[in-house]
């Protein structure tokens, strides 16, 4: 994809650009519909208290771990949410160092919605733990009694995943918004967003010297972002290797779970990027050329996800285990087929709308 520096519309100045961005949070006007999405999201947290409290006091077993097919449900909820969160880190990360351009009017939103995927995926090993209060075993604490957490349990991987991702992708959003957020503080009006603000952009002014610096650090936490994004993903494929149900121990895993969180994350980001685009009034910044090369890059990964797919069904063929087989039947014609055809059709045949251009840069449809 080559670097399209005329992909924003004509005679838009870069101070009308930051004003018009700064505006949001700055003078953001509560309306009806915020109110009532607001409202929304308040109630599916709720619900979520209440399942967890539920959780917490009958214990593990109403997921129905007890049946083998159902035995990973945290663990598929902890891998779906950090497959969303790496392509947030992984769109911005790798554009950055490419010197793709089109990453500006999508790569701040893409990152936060990193930081909120990886924290709701932290949630899931305290929940399936059973015993959620002892949750800091599995942190290398000083201890008296010289005891570590069980560095060959896949429950420390999911930590040390987590909290490696985080931390990364925190510094990588945190080191690219600082310019932002100077930005934002020139143009606050109320003293208490100039304090916020004057305190979180760390003094930048704007100096040849900040900007070098600023630059190299960037750049820095972007090399380490890629790839980790990878690592991460794929030693989080492993975990259904440690277990003994037929099917989990393909060596197809790692990659097919890179590029299945890449799918799934660029088609959150697209999502975000047609909300935020209507909602805000941002056709001027989030063009039809952004959500063209999205379209682009969604169709990719999904064929590429595809063929994760197709090499899963031949392992199981070519390799002739009779439990793999049994599974693989189970799978297609078994009691619960509608839900691996459903994710089949709903995953690949829309997908292929997106070979027109047409369809690319509509972004509704």
């Amino acid at each position: 994809m080559s670097d399209r520096s005329d992909i924003l519309p004509t005679r838009q100045s870069m101070g009308g650009i930051t004003d018009q961005l700064t505006g949001i949070p700055l003078h953001f006007p509560v309306e009806r519909r915020w109110l009532i999405a607001m409202l929304f999201a308040s109630a599916l947290l709720l619900l979520l208290m209440v399942s967890v409290v539920e959780l917490f006091t009958r214990g593990v077993g109403i997921w129905g771990i007890n049946i083998p097919v159902n035995w990973a449900f945290a663990i598929h909820n902890y891998v779906w949410w950090l497959g969303i969160g790496h392509a947030g880190t992984l769109i911005s990360a790798l554009l950055l160092l490419t010197g793709s351009q089109w990453r500006n009017s999508l790569n701040r939103f893409a990152e936060t919605m990193t930081l909120f995927a990886v924290v709701c995926a932290g949630i899931y090993p305290v929940l399936h733990l059973g015993r959620p209060w002892y949750v800091y075993w599995m942190f290398p604490y000083p201890a008296s009694m010289g005891v570590w957490p069980q560095f060959r349990s896949p429950l420390e991987w999911d930590i040390w995943a987590v909290l490696t991702y985080l931390t990364v992708s925190l510094a990588f959003w945190y080191t690219g918004l600082i310019p932002d957020l100077a930005a934002a503080r020139d143009r606050a009006t109320r003293r208490g967003w100039q304090i916020f603000f004057g305190i979180t952009a760390l003094g930048w002014r704007g100096s040849t010297t900040h900007w070098l610096r600023w630059s190299q650090a960037y750049r820095l936490t972007a090399g380490l972002a890629v790839p980790l994004v990878v690592s991460v993903h794929s030693e989080v494929s492993l975990l259904f290797a440690a277990g003994q149900i037929p099917g989990w121990h393909s060596t197809i895993f790692p990659p097919y779970f890179v590029l299945g969180a890449a799918f799934s994350g660029f088609a959150v980001v697209s999502i975000i990027a047609v909300a935020l685009r209507s909602w805000f009034g941002l056709q001027n910044l989030v063009t039809e050329d952004h959500l063209d090369l999205l379209g682009k890059v969604l169709l990719a990964t999904g064929l590429m996800t595809a063929y994760g797919y197709v090499f899963e069904v031949f392992d199981a063929l070519y390799s002739g285990e009779e439990h793999e087989l049994q599974t693989l039947a189970d799978r297609f014609a078994g009691a619960y087929a509608w839900t691996y055809w459903g994710a089949v059709i709903f995953n690949f045949i829309p997908l292929q709308a997106l070979w027109w251009r047409l369809v690319r840069r509509s972004g509704w449809m």
